[in-house]
């Protein structure tokens, strides 16, 4: 293998890139496996293969095109994992119909935010999540703010004022013949935008990245391929799918090679997706790593048969090495994957693989994906930095997407000239092209002139026998600027004290690594997606401290 001496790589080629729609695809993937399983539900005892899941998809795209929705016009998603998810992404991606993934932890000034800046024609509303009533929080919107919205659609039994049931929206496709359906999908282009996905910023308004069929069709095949996946896997998909990791890495993977749709739960249950496993022999399962440890310390007090798994993609925040080596040998997945990227780039843009040496696979994010470049660059000068120094991390190619929907200033700042986009994580690519990211820029603590990544710590503490999970962040500091915090959250049944942690420390990582404050916690606060929030965290932390007014 070429060793590379500067922080730059391109994937392979060896097979072309797809040119087809997602609707298209799916169509090719009916006829060649029409009586494989390809979606089964367990909340909704749901269980549909190829052929029965076209039929419902043909229905629900022909009621759309019954309902007035066009080409280009947007839908809105507002809702857990369900069936019905499943087959309005694909419905939609057969009309030509640009869906919007609406966050499910949404209140009602995000929501209008959502539906004002895409245009939503449409919206189809679940019941409730938790203890959010979306009937009710959509009611405070006003209607003066949401003009271009049209119909709202419920998913529930019961009538809403002013809203169409799911099922009497179906009824629509009545009118509609199988042949308007089809000259609406042979009217598409697979470069057109048919997703809109809100990306979850800590400050400000979340930003609509738009994607098309070329972006995540493309990366969904992709990250299959690399997996080694075909028509007999089975995959678990437990994160969600209003974000990229469930829709494009769950449904677009498995709908492209003919594999299996299983949904455990409405949203992350550990107990329901360990009797999913072993009940549909499931031979593929997806995940950040809060959603690992939960499963394997669920496993700590229940019996399932998971010996039927052999590989997944690990995504979303970054894996310890401990949590990798547990669940290769707890969980049997010895082909298990780590990924990663940004929505923007549709998401991936770097993937382990099976036969990478083990420690690539435990200690990198892997090397880039086919059709797709990415460079590590100096953040000052913007020059490729050598193999070895950390910089931010960039892509170019086909993933990237198309935009920000509705806001060109927000788009220049992330995609350059080039057509680079630029991640905000601070990475290293090593000599065989493996990229290692170490934080992101907003993250690193800078403390007495030393740039401290929260990661390395992380992984540190990982290794103590009581720790479960662990959050480091920079707080203020009067005198160096900033000081080292950690949350750290104990393994069930174990008790874990301040001194306890710092002692361990001593002698093992430099002492300016040694957090200067630590808070032991029960649970941590955290995206729908898993991942752990450190802004909040941070936020929480300074104010607890009473860092800003420099007091302890």
């Amino acid at each position: 293998m070429k060793k590379h001496t500067l922080s730059y790589a391109k994937g392979g080629a060896s097979l072309p890139l797809i040119t087809s729609t997602i609707g298209d695809i799916f169509d090719q993937t009916v006829s060649k496996y029409p009586n494989n399983d390809a979606l089964v539900v367990a909340h909704q005892k749901i269980h549909y293969n190829y052929k029965e899941l076209q039929e419902k998809v043909d229905v629900c795209a022909r009621a759309f095109i019954g309902l007035g929705l066009k080409k280009g016009d947007r839908l809105g998603i507002w809702s857990l994992n369900r069936a019905e998810w499943v087959i309005v992404q694909i419905a939609t991606s057969k009309v030509g119909i640009i869906l919007v993934n609406i966050n499910p932890a949404y209140r009602s000034h995000e929501l209008q935010y959502t539906l004002q800046n895409s245009g939503c024609k449409a919206l189809i509303i679940a019941e409730s999540f938790n203890t959010l009533n979306y009937v009710d929080i959509f009611r405070k919107i006003e209607p003066k703010e949401i003009t271009d919205l049209k119909y709202t659609i419920y998913l529930g039994n019961k009538p809403q004022d002013n809203m169409i049931l799911f099922n009497d929206m179906l009824k629509l496709s009545e009118n509609i013949s199988q042949d308007e359906l089809i000259a609406c999908q042979e009217n598409l282009n697979c470069y057109e935008a048919i997703n809109i996905q809100y990306t979850s910023g800590t400050t400000g308004f979340p930003k609509g990245a738009t994607l098309s069929h070329h972006n995540i069709l493309n990366n969904g095949f992709f990250v299959g391929e690399v997996m080694n996946f075909t028509d007999k896997d089975r995959l678990i998909i437990p994160v969600p799918l209003y974000h990229c990791f469930g829709m494009v890495l769950g449904v677009l993977t498995c709908i492209s090679h003919g594999s299996t749709m299983l949904f455990p739960s409405a949203s992350f249950f550990p107990r329901a997706t360990l009797k999913m496993i072993e009940k549909e022999k499931a031979t593929a399962l997806h995940g950040v790593p809060t959603m690992f440890i939960a499963l394997l310390e669920e496993l700590e007090h229940a019996n399932y048969d998971v010996s039927s798994l052999r590989t997944g993609v690990i995504a979303g925040a970054p894996c310890s090495v401990e949590l990798m080596k547990k669940i290769n040998t707890t969980l049997h997945m010895s082909e298990v994957e780590i990924a990663c990227g940004m929505t923007e780039v549709s998401p991936i843009n770097t993937q382990t693989t099976v036969d990478a040496p083990f420690d690539k696979r435990i200690g990198s994010v892997g090397q880039v994906h086919p059709h797709v470049e990415i460079k590590v660059i100096d953040t000052k000068t913007g020059e490729i930095l050598p193999v070895g120094e950390i910089g931010e991390s960039c892509t170019r190619g086909y993933s990237v997407m198309l935009g920000y929907w509705n806001n060109e200033e927000k788009t220049k700042e992330a995609i350059d000239e080039d057509g680079w986009i630029h991640s905000g994580d601070l990475a290293y690519m090593d000599e065989d092209g493996y990229l290692h990211i170490v934080g992101r820029i907003k993250d690193m603590i800078i403390r007495g002139g030393e740039n401290i990544y929260p990661r390395e710590i992380e992984e540190f503490f990982y290794i103590h026998p009581k720790v479960s999970d662990i959050a480091v962040v920079g707080v203020p500091d009067e005198k160096l600027g900033e000081a080292v915090m950690a949350w750290v959250k104990p393994k069930e049944g174990q008790k874990l004290s301040e001194k306890e942690l710092q002692e361990f420390a001593k002698g093992k990582i430099a002492n300016f690594k040694i957090p200067k404050y630590f808070k032991i916690v029960d649970s941590f606060p955290m995206t729908v997606t898993g991942k752990i929030q450190k802004f909040i965290i941070k936020e929480q932390s300074i104010k607890e401290l009473n860092l800003e007014t420099g007091e302890k």
